[in-house]
């Protein structure tokens, strides 16, 4: 296992939370969100969740 939890627990910036928004709105894929903004899948998903946003579920 190469990468940490460097950033474990770490508060959502507002510059996160537009990018997620971005992303969530173009229909990627949960995965290559979490990707985008190096944070886990289960934290982006918990963050969708919060704001109301819809992921793309991979088919």
């Amino acid at each position: 296992m190469a990468e940490k939890f460097e950033r474990h627990r770490q508060p959502w910036t507002s510059a996160e939370i537009q990018k997620l928004h971005t992303l969530a709105k173009k229909g990627m894929a949960l995965k290559a969100i979490a990707k985008a903004l190096t944070r886990s899948e289960e934290s982006v998903k918990e963050r969708a969740r919060t704001d109301g946003l819809t992921i793309a579920k991979l088919r």
